[in-house]
């Protein structure tokens, strides 16, 4: 792995610089991304993922995926396959290696076997609702379970048979024996193996008891050599049970890996969190998990934005303990600042309007020279078809325009970008009144680039000609969300309507026939954009738009 690139060091960074001096983990960094295989990732992981293999590649670390596979009714091998692409994605020189919970369930059963046989584990019959209820709260202690002072040889064999399948999902549960007057709720007795039949992915029905994650995550890091086990703030409070889960395990107890929390990223104007993007999906409120509206990493992938883009939107917002919400302008200017000297700037009409240049020669074409990014000159020139008809936008034109209005109206003069000066002389409408064509004229001695100033117009259009454009259906992408005054409880209430618009009769420019699937362009005016099926797929090429030009965040 070559080194990633940070603007700066971070709270984590210098913890693992400490531990280094002192000589802890023999100078050696191994960190991990442990998702759940029951959903799409989204940009919140994105931030996770980032951090953890930068931490790695910029100590000359490791690091693991591993898949956290031990609730096998929410889990499903395409998600693994989704989270797969995702990194491949966001960290293309990750190795590809992948580890799993599930190959260590054998570790994991004999881990809990050594904690009842220290007597500090117990098999509990209370129900779920009555453990609840003997839980305390945050103020009253808890009370002990009737089945806590069970004796080892006891609760070792009905261990044993639940691994047999000998009772009834929900029976019984093996629950760690700590303090039910714990002023941390995680350390009251918490359950950490549970009956469930279920057939798993990756072991198929060789197990009706899986161990809860509490359980089960400390062991897996320390199996791996974690050194660094980064997570998200609400597992600060699960940390004393992380620690006492190693600290109690014969084989575990020399250098264990130490967690450490930072804080979760949430975006404006963006619904976060895998059980409500899944159900987005389960209710076809949206085209699947990776629709462009999505904050998952495929869908912004499909949408358009670059890897490169997300890695430095994680790197600017930084790494810290105190939770807060980033602007989602700040994840646009990124893209933006990343395609501008990327994206080859293209005409495109979304709403055409047809214009007829009255006297311009009919069957005349002339090729105008333009270039194909002004930021980026090494991008060379593109050669531009320009002839008698051409489109421009229909909002470009107002019969009655108000003050301040610089485009086409009857009379007015504007520049045709790249091209000539235009002025609109006749206004065609048909039989219902409506605007379909413009006649004007233009001025040959006008033309771009032959140094003609001697006037000056205050309005420059985009335009493509009629003879040489290609049709084009563009999908307009705005924030899932309408507002900020929404909750996990009412945000689909809050859904924004117009979060995908669909235009059809697009016609841009006739050099993109030879785009290719995955291409992304500046259109002149609109924003950025990526090409998501080509003309073979079709009558026309499909794009979806990036992200606008403006920007509203600046650094």
């Amino acid at each position: 792995m070559s080194e990633m690139k940070s603007e700066s060091s971070n709270f984590i960074q210098k913890i693992i610089d400490n531990d280094n001096k002192v000589g802890i983990y023999d100078n050696r960094v191994h960190t991990r991304f442990p998702p759940e295989p029951n959903g799409y990732l989204h940009i919140g992981h994105a931030k996770s993922i980032c951090l953890n293999y930068s931490l790695a590649v910029n100590n000359k670390g490791t690091f693991n995926l591993r898949f956290d596979d031990t609730n096998p009714v929410k889990e499903d091998d395409k998600y693994i396959r989704a989270i797969v692409e995702d990194i491949k994605w966001l960290c293309p020189e990750w190795s590809g290696e992948m580890f799993y919970a599930s190959n260590y369930f054998d570790t994991m059963y004999e881990s809990a076997e050594e904690l009842i046989e220290k007597g500090l584990a117990y098999v509990d019959d209370l129900t779920a609702d009555e453990m609840r209820e003997y839980r305390g709260t945050l103020t009253e202690p808890g009370k002990e379970s009737p089945f806590r002072e069970r004796s080892v040889e006891e609760n070792i064999e009905i261990f044993r048979n639940m691994k047999k399948g000998e009772y009834e999902d929900g029976k019984k549960a093996l629950r760690a024996k700590i303090d039910m007057a714990s002023p941390n709720l995680n350390m009251r007795d918490p359950v950490i193996y549970r009956m469930l039949r279920a057939h798993h992915h990756n072991t198929g029905d060789k197990w009706c008891i899986y161990p809860m994650y509490d359980f089960a995550h400390p062991i897996q890091d320390a199996i791996e050599g974690i050194t660094h086990s980064v997570c998200t703030l609400e597992f600060e409070d699960h940390r004393p049970l992380y620690d006492w889960v190693l600290a109690n395990l014969d084989k575990f107890k020399v250098q264990s890996p130490k967690q450490i929390e930072f804080a979760k990223l949430f975006l404006t104007k963006t619904m976060m969190g895998k059980r409500y993007l899944k159900q987005l999906v389960d209710e076809d409120l949206v085209d699947g998990w990776d629709d462009p509206r999505m904050p998952t990493i495929s869908g912004y992938r499909k949408r358009g934005y670059t890897s490169e883009s997300i890695r430095k939107f994680c790197d600017d917002i930084g790494v810290s303990k105190s939770q807060s919400v980033v602007d989602i302008a700040m994840l646009e200017h990124s893209i933006r600042e990343d395609l501008r000297m990327k994206a080859p700037r293209t005409m495109a009409v979304l709403d055409p309007l047809k214009l007829v240049i009255t006297n311009y020669p009919e069957g005349k074409v002339e090729y105008l020279d333009a270039d194909m990014n002004p930021e980026n000159p090494e991008m060379g020139k593109r050669s531009i078809p320009f002839s008698r008809e051409i489109y421009v936008e229909r909002e470009d034109f107002m019969e009655v325009p108000p003050k301040k209005f610089f485009r086409l109206f009857p009379g007015n003069e504007v520049r045709l970008r790249h091209a000539y000066f235009v002025k609109c002389n006749e206004v065609i409408k048909d039989e219902n009144g409506e605007v379909i064509e413009l006649r004007c004229t233009y001025d040959p001695k006008t033309k771009s680039g032959s140094g003609f100033n001697e006037r000056k117009v205050k309005g420059t259009l985009h335009w493509v000609s009629a003879d040489y454009t290609l049709d084009a259906e563009v999908r307009l992408y705005d924030y899932m969300m309408e507002d900020e005054d929404f909750d996990k409880t009412n945000f689909l209430e809050k859904l924004n309507p117009m979060s995908k618009v669909t235009l059809e009769n697009c016609k841009i420019e006739a050099n993109m026939s030879e785009a290719s699937i995955g291409d992304r362009f500046q259109f002149l005016r609109h924003g950025y954009f990526i090409i998501d099926k080509n003309a073979e797929e079709g009558n026309k090429l499909v794009f979806n738009r990036i992200v606008s030009l403006k920007s509203s965040w600046k650094k």
